[in-house]
């Protein structure tokens, strides 16, 4: 049960990074669970584990460090 929390927890940080950085273009389920647990990791690794916790991560660093990880994401896959 733990694991759905993260992966639902996951999703829902990377759908939020993914509004902030992209401006509204989607890029799949898959790709923001994967920013989310990935965005994550960098998050709390750089800005610390302050604020409040889901799913064992917390919130704001984790929002922050996926964000950073779907602006890399854009730069590499945007079609201009």
């Amino acid at each position: 049960m733990y694991w759905i929390w993260v992966l639902i927890v996951g999703a829902i940080i990377g759908a939020i990074a993914g509004a902030i950085a992209n401006k509204g273009d989607s890029k799949g389920c898959i790709f923001n669970i994967i920013a989310g647990l990935l965005g994550s990791t960098i998050g709390q690794k750089l800005f610390g584990e302050w604020g409040f916790q889901l799913g064992g991560m917390a919130v704001i660093p984790s929002i922050l460090g996926a964000v950073i990880v779907v602006a890399v994401v854009s730069v590499f896959t945007s079609r201009s």
